[in-house]
């Protein structure tokens, strides 16, 4: 099926599962704004635990003073790479655009074959996959994630591999903090380690333990996951499937530019969007 490009044809702001006058992409799924809201409340904590019964009651400036700023740039950066994933377009395809006058715009080719969608009643792209929560056809969609409640797929799939990333290493930094905090507490027998009482200390300690030490295994193998797919040129979803390949795979250095862009620093940014690797690229993100 031959490439094509949709942003060229739309001359309006679809504003299917779009908030703010249309500038912003926003699912209406109540499950997905819960766990969203969870997902932050449990950021948050580890905030409120690692400051405030760990670090600021430290007599060690240096050793406060370095942590404090490993966290709280893994933290903003977490938080904003799960914004970003929430908020971002994955790939929609625009809805009811399976018209004569579209295909005809498009350039098809007489006899040539089309995919739509019977759901969503658009004209399917390759790779692309229906979304029953998005109730929309997501170009090169690798699943739908509740904890951004939004779908990972083509346009941001880097800052959910920047979510996951980011949140692995705030578990892992919390869980060093917090192992560490309770032996010095143990070691000077509860005093002066914390403003509140040894069990609370004990309590909000283990509890963000356990939240890290779950975080940091599900954000690792997800993060790992997503790495694989990209290198391998396939989404989780046809990964799952075992689809075979209709499509020319790229390399995997070819892959991984088609997700983060030409390489620079700003691949470890979620407030950078990917850049274009060639100038016909530069013109379709301007569109």
């Amino acid at each position: 099926m031959m490439e094509y490009e949709y942003t060229a044809f739309r001359k309006e702001v679809d504003m299917h599962n779009r908030c703010c006058g249309g500038a912003a992409w926003c699912i209406r799924d109540i499950c997905g704004v819960i766990c969203a809201i969870m997902t932050w409340l449990l950021i948050l904590y580890a905030e409120f635990v690692v400051m405030y019964i760990i670090l600021l009651p430290s007599t060690n400036t240096i050793y406060c003073g370095i942590n404090f700023i490993i966290f709280q740039m893994c933290a903003i950066l977490a938080f904003t790479s799960h914004l970003r994933t929430m908020f971002t377009d994955p790939g929609a395809v625009p809805k009811g655009n399976a018209t004569k006058e579209m295909i005809q715009q498009m350039g098809f080719r007489e006899g040539q074959v089309i995919f739509k969608c019977p759901k969503c009643c658009s004209i399917k792209p390759e790779r692309a996959h229906h979304c029953s929560v998005c109730q929309r056809c997501i170009r090169k969609m690798d699943h739908h994630c509740p904890w951004v409640n939004n779908c990972v797929g083509e346009n941001n799939q880097k800052y959910f591999v920047l979510f996951t990333f980011y949140i692995a290493a705030m578990s892992l930094h919390s869980l060093f903090l917090a192992i560490n905090h309770f032996l010095v507490c143990i070691r000077h027998d509860w005093k002066e380690c914390s403003t509140y009482s040894p069990p609370a200390t004990a309590i909000f300690l283990l509890f963000l333990c356990f939240e890290a030490l779950l975080f940091a295994i599900f954000t690792m193998v997800m993060l790992g996951t997503q790495v694989q797919a990209i290198c391998n040129d396939e989404t989780g979803i046809e990964q799952l499937k075992k689809e075979e390949a209709r499509w020319a795979k790229k390399s995997r250095w070819k892959s991984i530019q088609s997700v983060f862009g030409r390489f620079s620093i700003g691949w470890f940014s979620p407030f950078a969007k990917p850049l274009p690797k060639t100038k016909c690229e530069s013109l379709l993100y301007s569109v």
